[in-house]
């Protein structure tokens, strides 16, 4: 089993990231940083957890429906994905990937603050 970190490289990614090294160190588990946007550097403390990278299929349009997808597979047994505050009518005009993968995944979801 895996631990599955929606990467970004904004605060509240890299304070999920973070979450989700201890997450995966408490459960005994690897980690696997699904690549949204951006670079990835891997922690220099890992220790003894595994960390797999996985990126969105190129061919699609909808990075957050590639990580709810991953997320489906038998091996994950957490999401961990950063949230920030945004208001009603942010959420309402823009939509938000944290909103769709709370809603749409079939696996507990951790939401992590920066």
């Amino acid at each position: 089993m895996s631990v599955l970190v929606a990467g970004t490289p904004t605060p509240a990614g890299q304070a999920a990231y973070r979450f989700g090294i201890e997450e995966a160190r408490r459960r005994g588990e690897d980690l696997i940083v699904f690549l949204m946007e951006g670079e990835h550097t891997p922690a220099s403390d890992l220790g003894e957890v595994g960390e797999t990278l996985e990126h969105p299929d190129d061919r699609t349009h909808s990075p957050t429906g590639d990580l709810i997808d991953r997320a489906e597979r038998d091996d994950i047994s957490a999401v961990v994905i950063g949230v920030r505050h945004r208001t009603a009518v942010a959420k309402l005009f823009l939509g938000s990937s944290a909103q769709q993968i709370i809603l749409e995944a079939n696996k507990p979801v951790l939401c992590i603050k920066a």
